[in-house]
């Protein structure tokens, strides 16, 4: 009796291919019934323990139901099926993850068919443009670093950088449109001083620091660019080299002072070639020569022709002959040279109106290699060197809603900026000469030769500069321009007020210009 009524339970289950008896609603697979009554016999043969009811034995109900064993086990039985429906009713994954598992290579093609999704994905989500990307707005010196720095910056920061480069014919105009909007007060959306990073030049970062334009640039010591750097950088509030004081500005390019001369008019005439600041002075040159018309490279040239330092505090304690003697210097200079002039000088030279022309080596490197027979050279006794740099506007200080939140501060983005340009990576543009100028990295280190095949078909310069950097013996002779000192300035005060002046257009624009220094340096 309790065979045929557990035949009939059993016949009565739905059947699911991954969870035997236990899923409802599904079709209905009948058994062999040979099977069952195999199962049920075993069953009973092994006298399976049953669960005692609560009820006395002997009971009619007991009787009514096919005896007090066969009640609990069917109340057991179907309390199991509706706990196990109702859990895999509210945790369906676990019925996945519980079922048998396909052959190897379905697991394997899900595999791949999964991978190649999420691939697909990752690309479509790489090339999205988000409403949180990053901003960095970079204005810099025209040809002072190469375009595809641009480029190579895009794809290491990925697609979420808005990246807004934009370049100035000149570093004075930059100063000059930072100024202005200090002057005024306000700042406009495309100005400099609005952008998270500036080109300055190093001559003008102490005149920048006093007058409010740039702030110190925060924990710099704590990123990983400022391992490239040296203590020469660091300067404290009024711009002067201080190993105590901040970084204002990271070096991205330097280079020299030069002197280049044409080599067929020097050997049509039989003249020696040109190796130092003495030889601007030599006779046959007179009226052969122009120059840059900046104060500083020209009173330093007149300094390093008398053995002194373009840094020169008190002329006359550091210079042999004192004053008197930088005034005569520079009054036989002035014969000596034809044109004053920081536009014009290299079109005097190209036209051969003059033999000799004296400049940086940005300008007059680019200019030599487009010539034939030029010859191009720092001096061995030293020059000056100049740097361009990064620097942070003090956009900060500006009560406005005009410029977004560059009002909070610069981009988070300045120091991987910084960092990239220090990279090794980024010298290599210096070092096959394509553009004028060396990487910071090689001040204090020898710099790595260039493979023979990357200079091939390019036309050679005659020059002491080697990839854009002096001998080691010239370039320890060679030194930055300091902020010129209260002393300083009253000894070119000096000497302006005891030169001849000249018509305008020759001397007398740098005296004017030496005029316009002191100036422009009472103001702070």
């Amino acid at each position: 009796m309790e065979g045929n009524q557990l035949r009939r339970l059993l016949l009565a289950q739905p059947h699911n291919p991954r969870l035997p008896g236990l899923l409802p609603n599904q079709p209905t697979h009948h058994l062999p019934t040979a099977g069952l009554q195999f199962r049920v016999h075993r069953r009973v043969r092994r006298r399976l323990a049953a669960v005692p009811s609560r009820r006395p034995p002997g009971s009619q109900t007991d009787a009514a139901r096919g005896g007090w064993e066969w009640a609990p086990k069917a109340v057991a039985a179907l309390v199991l099926q509706l706990t196990v429906c109702s859990l895999l009713f509210v945790f369906p994954s676990r019925a996945r993850a519980s079922a048998l598992p396909p052959p190897p290579t379905a697991v394997e093609a899900a595999t791949e068919e999964d991978d190649e999704e999420w691939e697909a994905a990752l690309q479509k989500w790489k090339t999205k443009t988000y409403a949180l990307s990053v901003p960095l707005r970079v204005v810099g010196l025209r040809g002072s670093f190469p375009p595809a720095w641009i480029k190579d910056f895009v794809e290491v920061q990925g697609k979420r950088l808005k990246f807004s480069p934009e370049l100035r014919p000149s570093l004075d105009g930059l100063y000059s449109e930072m100024s202005q909007c200090l002057d005024k007060g306000q700042v406009q959306p495309k100005s400099a001083m609005a952008a998270d990073v500036v080109s300055i030049g190093d001559s003008w970062l102490a005149y920048a620091i006093r007058k409010g334009l740039v702030e110190p640039i925060n924990k710099a010591e704590e990123q990983h660019w400022f391992q490239s750097l040296s203590g020469r950088w660091k300067v404290n509030q009024n711009g002067e080299s201080d190993s105590n004081g901040s970084i204002w500005g990271v070096p991205y390019r330097w280079g020299t002072m030069v002197i280049a001369y044409k080599k067929n008019k020097f050997k049509r005439h039989n003249l020696k070639p040109i190796q130092d600041w003495e030889d601007l002075w030599r006779p046959e040159l007179s009226g052969k020569i122009s120059m840059v018309d900046s104060p500083r490279e020209v009173i330093g040239a007149v300094l390093k022709h008398l053995g002194s330092s373009y840094n020169t505090v008190d002329m006359e304690a550091e210079v042999s002959g004192g004053r008197e003697a930088v005034l005569k210097s520079l009054t036989q200079l002035q014969k000596q040279v034809q044109l004053f002039d920081s536009t014009n000088y290299l079109k005097s030279f190209a036209v051969g109106d003059v033999w000799v022309a004296v400049g940086w080596s940005s300008d007059v490197i680019p200019a030599a290699k487009r010539m034939s027979n030029v010859a191009v050279v720092v001096p061995k006794s030293g020059c000056s060197l100049w740097a361009d740099l990064w620097a942070i506007p003090s956009a900060t200080k500006f009560l406005t809603d005009r410029i977004g939140g560059r009002t909070r501060g610069p981009s988070p983005l300045i120091h991987q900026w910084f960092d990239f340009c220090l990279q090794c990576a980024r010298s290599l543009p210096f070092r096959q000469e394509a553009i004028p100028g060396a990487s910071p990295l090689y001040l204090e280190n020898p710099v790595p030769e260039v493979p023979q095949d990357l200079n091939k078909k390019k036309p050679k310069l005659d020059s002491n500069l080697v990839r854009g950097v002096p001998p080691p013996e010239i370039l320890e002779k060679c030194e930055f321009l300091e902020p010129l000192s209260d002393k300083t300035l009253s000894d070119y005060q000096w000497l302006v007020s005891n030169m001849q002046r000249p018509r305008l257009g020759l001397f007398g624009n740098v005296l004017q210009k030496i005029s316009s220094v002191l100036d422009f340096k009472s103001r702070f």
